[in-house]
């Protein structure tokens, strides 16, 4: 199989360094917020040490709040367990040119124990892995897809950040959605993300203008699952990076004002058994030609989407999308190509598949992926049917079940469903449940400028 623009094997990587093409490695995993954290190779040493041996980090990574500050309660890691280390392990299947740097190459790493060098299980990529595991032990391969939404702003992070995050200038003053004009005017940025993605091994299928003032979506071809999921994480660095670069911001909030568009992480998800969608089938089920594996699994992913809320939806700011009206779900059901609907199925034959229209863009890939696997394997596992074909407008059926509606509500379920505790393990729940209600805890500490503005003067 030929070799993927921007892919580079370990032999390939060394004549890069000869030539002087690249001179550093960076080598990360994500963080529970999705954020790569790690290192900077010398490019030599990662080729002779690194790759074959990996590298250590603090296990406190896995602990840390959103400002780095190491959060008490833990039993992953903690000051009494003294923070020791961590295994980083580059996954050689994603090192690759990053085009966007300079003369640098990135490589994903799996985080295993120091010790006996098994995969940490609070470890989103881990997560991940294992319903993939699953999923191969069924006789199933996932296929993915995520759409990314942004906004663009003309401010840098710097300035954006001593403003307080206030009055910024949007890259674009009128709504542009799918507009040609106003997308040409924020081509600068934008068609140096297409090109650098697809010379860094991410193929580019398109972007456009999207419904908010500077307000764009980029979308890669989809992929295995994991790679899928790797893709959007570097998706992201690659954006942040791009924009620093120019001196221009841009946000993944999943609600960056209350009076602009949410953000959102559209997700597809379909089985494939070698080359064949297994969701392809001859059953009538509503407008949908399908098989049981494609009933089943809808069956499982939208049963399951409460428990699992926290995946989808991991910030407190992830549930101010959720509005009748703004293109983001706010009920349970499931349409034929119906943008109301949080479970939209598109395709037919060998193109069908299932796209979630829950996670916003500040999800964590691994998370939205490893969640909505389980669930929808669980479905084939216990032929959980779905409810009818809804038909109509979603956000005025009244008697469909809502979705929950803040992070709280959400980590509640989380903690109490013995189904996250039986697929992703009670060690992760236990985990993740802290870690949910931390930020909850900031959250419920914190001032606003809402209660500033509401309070100050006429309280």
């Amino acid at each position: 199989m030929a070799q993927r623009l921007g892919m580079r094997t370990l032999d390939e990587l060394r004549i890069d360094i000869a030539d002087g093409t690249v001179d550093t490695v960076l080598a990360v995993f994500t963080d529970h917020y999705g954020r790569f954290l790690g290192k900077r190779f010398d490019a030599e040493f990662f080729v002779e040490e690194t790759a074959h041996h990996g590298t250590h980090g603090c296990d406190y990574l896995l602990t840390v709040d959103m400002e780095m500050e190491p959060v008490p309660g833990y039993r992953f890691a903690s000051w009494e367990q003294g923070y020791g280390d961590f295994h980083l392990l580059p996954d050689l299947q994603t090192l690759r040119i990053a085009s966007w740097l300079d003369r640098t190459a990135l490589v994903l790493c799996d985080v295993e124990d120091e010790e006996n060098h098994t995969l940490v299980s609070v470890a989103p990529r881990t997560m991940l892995r294992r319903q993939i595991d699953r999923a191969t032990q069924l006789g199933f391969r996932a296929k993915a897809a995520s759409e990314l939404e942004y906004f663009i702003f003309q401010d840098s992070y710097r300035d954006a950040a001593a403003r307080g995050y206030q009055g910024l200038t949007p890259a674009g003053w009128y709504i542009e959605d799918y507009h040609a004009l106003q997308g040409a005017r924020e081509e600068a940025f934008n068609g140096a993300v297409r090109r650098h993605l697809r010379q860094s091994g991410i193929p580019v299928e398109n972007s456009k203008g999207e419904w908010g003032l500077g307000q764009h979506e980029l979308n890669v071809r989809y992929a295995d699952v994991l790679a899928m999921a790797d893709n959007h994480a570097i998706y992201k660095q690659c954006l942040k990076e791009i924009a620093d670069q120019m001196g221009i911001s841009v946000t993944f909030m999943a609600k960056y004002a209350a009076d602009a568009a949410g953000s959102s992480s559209h997700v597809h998800l379909s089985l494939w058994q070698g080359d064949n969608n297994a969701f392809a089938g001859e059953q009538s089920f509503g407008p949908v030609h399908c098989s049981d594996a494609f009933r089943w699994f809808l069956g499982g992913w939208l049963h399951h989407l409460p428990e699992l809320m926290v995946c989808y939806a991991p910030t407190i700011n992830a549930y101010k999308r959720f509005q009748a009206g703004s293109w983001a779900p706010t009920r349970i059901a499931w349409s034929y190509d119906n943008r109301t609907a949080g479970f939209r199925v598109v395709g037919r034959g060998q193109s069908l598949r299932i796209e979630c229209r829950v996670p916003g863009a500040d999800c964590n890939p691994y998370l939205v992926y490893a969640a909505g696997l389980a669930s929808g394997l669980d479905g084939i596992a216990n032929q959980i049917e779905p409810p009818a074909v809804f038909e109509g407008d979603v956000y005025a059926a009244q008697h469909l079940p809502r979705i929950p509606m803040t992070l709280r509500d959400a980590t509640l379920r989380f903690a109490q469903s013995q189904f996250a505790n039986d697929v992703l393990g009670q060690e992760v729940v236990e985990h993740y449940v802290h870690f949910f209600r931390k930020e909850q805890e900031a959250f419920d500490n914190a001032v606003t400028d809402w209660e500033r503005k509401r309070y100050f003067e006429r309280i």
